[in-house]
């Protein structure tokens, strides 16, 4: 027999696979499910025009603070030709038309280990797998919407051209009208006749500088209403007859709700019940405080069965996962050639467990009536959200409806979806809307942290410093195969990933590939079973990887006695782009060659096709913590559909850079995490925040994701700056200096 492997079971089949790779590839074409209301008329699955012109684009990816309400319409508004002052959004309801099998690539690149690619996306799509992650919304439906933009402008052409008897095709579209030789008509005017043309059989595309909007800094959809308040997030949904909820869940690990005293949390005022499950427990009141005094009455007690787990338990698994066998994620050259009997520069690096710095923690509001449910939440998955609730009622997904809420900065909190199974539970259980709100202390204690890691980093140096040969182990949980599990339980594809033998996992080692020419290399994951269920983070694993590959490139910088600009330079071969930025980076700093006392660093990464270089000033200060002064950032993400909001999310992620340098971590001890109160999370104020410089190098590229490319490269920047200012380098994550 063949050698069993995950990559030739699902390409070949095997029992029932070959018939799951049928079906699941055969094509489908999918109906738009967008309401229309009597005045609106629909165009496609993305666009809907009012007869008072109102252009209404559904957005199929949550807005968290990242701007996809703005750049998302801003790219339809500009095929269409569009009034920005007209211009409207709503969330896409769940359809394969929305589906994001790009944030699944990026998420669950573990989970489907092998499965080939298109089938992976068919499959996907056909399931609706809506995600918003991986900095994906605009590289995913950037083509999608420009074709319904340019699909609605070539129909209102249409419907004008019949009423004044011209060619359709000498008619143009500006400011919500279409226009020809001086003449005009609204779209609001058009649209009910435009629905009725037909399409050519090839979409024109606009083309040209001339009054585009797409490059322009339009203001921001969503920051009215943020700013006046009026922006409702799912803590602002109200029901009649709503009680409010909180919930209790026990310590990490096997556990199970042992006891708990239902008479003393009836007995607080307020109080309308108490529903427990096998692992949380949970009580409603006419008010989230009187519900918080009835848990804290209910006095749960949980067991919890297993070896203990803590900090130690955790490190032992990452150091017993280094010491093993790991899988080999990228190779070039002969590295044992290379390595053999030279002189290896070593170095092992470590980062902790690290906490999502969310200011809205989980929040859900379910409805069951008629034996369905309608269930209002902050979610960056809607279909597992509205699977996981399906689920936990034992009902068909098709029976609950999911209103996906604006995010209050999730950070990739909100991919999880226990919340939304437990307010399903309570509003049945109930017989009422429930409102559930987790406390911050249970947010802590039951986040999905970004996983930690250990590094063993090795490399032979040559004449001048150059880098002959590099290798990386990284020992790193298997997130990506963890978060297809949790969002994706009963997949079937999963699943028959899931049950071959297990191999690298891709959203682990995600980054940690260097962007450098080095002749020989090998990249190898040790996966760990640390006993704690790991999540994404914004940032990726590129959040850890680069900051083992970056100080230790910035150490044989400086073991060869070379500059640390200048050696990256000179090390990316074709990498022009991240090159430019490097230079772009250090000339608008000031760079001064990272010498000893200056404190600067600099570090560059690439990620979702976009390229950043971070020149960081930091120091310690006198009470010995940490202080980062300043951040320079030279980006080169291509083509900008909105300048100001990609500058927006750069310097958003750089803060958050230095807040998972600096902090948002947590210990375990006796299973449960030492971290609980946001005040705990060592996050910048305004009085410690560094100064940030953002430029934008411009470009004609399509698109790169930038939601999580200002994160990677500050904590190695901020740890090569530390070793400029004082002499010590300092290898694990947050950064603490030594006593």
């Amino acid at each position: 027999m063949p050698t069993l492997s995950r990559r030739n079971v699902l390409v070949a089949g095997g029992a029932g696979v070959g018939v799951l790779v049928a079906w699941a590839a055969w094509p489908r074409r999918y109906a738009p499910n967008l309401p229309v209301a009597a005045d609106e008329t629909l165009f496609g699955g993305f666009l809907k025009i009012a007869r008072d012109g109102r252009v209404i684009v559904a957005v199929p990816q949550v807005e968290h603070g990242q701007g996809v309400y703005t750049t998302l319409p801003q790219i339809v508004a500009d095929e269409l030709g569009a009034d920005w002052r007209t211009v409207a959004v709503e969330p896409a309801p769940i359809n394969p038309l929305y589906a994001n099998p790009l944030a699944a690539d990026v998420l669950f690149a573990g989970g489907f280990d092998h499965v080939p690619a298109g089938l992976r996306e068919e499959h996907l799509t056909r399931d609706a797998v809506m995600l918003t992650a991986g900095s994906t919304s605009v590289r995913r439906f950037e083509q999608s919407l420009r074709e319904a933009g340019a699909a609605a402008r070539v129909l209102m052409c249409k419907a004008a051209a019949a009423r004044w008897d011209a060619d359709w095709q000498a008619c143009d579209t500006a400011d919500g009208f279409v226009v020809l030789d001086g003449r005009r008509l609204r779209f609001g005017e058009l649209a009910e006749a435009a629905a009725g043309y037909a399409l050519p059989d090839e979409l024109p595309l606009r083309f040209g500088d001339d009054g585009r909007l797409s490059g322009r800094s339009l203001p921001r959809l969503d920051a009215p209403a943020k700013v006046d308040g009026s922006a409702n997030y799912a803590g602002d949904v109200r029901l009649p007859d709503m009680v409010f909820a909180s919930i209790r869940q026990g310590p990490l690990g096997d556990t199970r709700l042992r006891s708990f005293n239902r008479n003393a949390a009836e007995g607080i005022q307020g109080v309308v019940g108490v529903v427990a499950r096998d692992t949380w427990v949970a009580v409603a009141a006419n008010n989230w405080w009187a519900a918080n005094r009835g848990l804290d009455a209910l006095d749960p007690r949980f067991e919890t069965r297993g070896p203990p787990i803590d900090t130690a338990s955790i490190d032992r698994r990452l150091d017993t996962a280094l010491a093993g066998d790991g899988f080999r994620v990228a190779a070039a050259g002969d590295l044992a050639a290379v390595f053999g009997g030279a002189r290896i520069y070593t170095a092992d690096y470590q980062v902790g467990l690290s906490l999502h710095p969310s200011l809205e923690t989980p929040t859900a509001t379910a409805h069951w009536r008629d034996d369905a449910l309608e269930l209002w939440i902050a979610t960056q998955a809607p279909t597992s959200a509205r699977n996981a609730a399906a689920a936990a009622l034992d009902i068909a997904p098709k029976r609950v409806t999911v209103h996906a809420m604006i995010v209050g900065g999730s950070f990739g909190q909100a991919l999880e979806t226990e919340i939304a199974a437990q307010a399903a539970t309570l509003a049945r259980e109930l017989k009422r809307p429930v409102q559930l709100t987790w406390s911050r202390g249970e947010t802590a204690l039951h986040d999905r942290f970004r996983a930690p890691a250990r590094a063993r980093m090795s490399a032979r140096l040559g004449p001048g410093g150059a880098i002959l040969g590099w290798q990386a182990k990284v020992a790193a949980p298997e997130t990506g195969a963890q978060l297809a599990a949790r969002l994706l339980p009963d997949d079937p594809l999963r699943r028959a990933a899931a049950a071959l033998p297990i191999g690298a996992d891709d959203y682990a080692i995600s980054g940690a590939i260097p962007p450098y020419a080095i002749p020989a290399l090998a990249i190898d994951h040790h996966p760990a079973d640390i006993g704690v269920r790991v999540g994404h983070l914004r940032g990726l694993a590129d959040g850890y990887n680069a900051f083992f590959t970056e100080c230790f490139i910035d150490e044989l910088a400086h073991a060869g006695g070379n500059e640390p600009m200048s050696y990256r330079i000179g090390m990316l071969g074709g990498n022009a782009r991240l090159a430019r930025c490097l230079t772009t980076a250090a000339a608008l700093g000031g760079w001064q060659g990272g010498v000893a006392g200056s404190a600067q660093g600099i570090a560059c990464h690439a990620v979702a096709g976009s390229f950043i270089a971070v020149l960081a000033e930091a120091r310690v200060d006198d009470a010995g913590r940490v202080r980062v002064d300043r951040l320079v950032a030279a980006v080169d993400c291509g083509r900008a559909i909105n300048p100001d909001v990609v500058r927006q999310q750069i310097e958003g992620g750089l803060i958050l850079g230095v807040a998972l340098a600096t902090g948002c971590a947590t210990g375990i001890e006796r299973n449960l995490p030492t971290t609980r109160l946001f005040g705990d999370f060592a996050m910048p104020t305004l009085a410690t925040a560094p100064e940030v410089t953002v430029e934008l190098i411009p470009s004609n590229i399509d698109p790169g994701g930038v939601s999580d490319l200002g994160i990677p490269a500050v904590a190695p920047a901020v740890a090569n700056a530390l070793r400029a200012a004082t002499g010590v380098r300092l290898r694990s994550l947050p950064l603490q200096p030594r006593a």
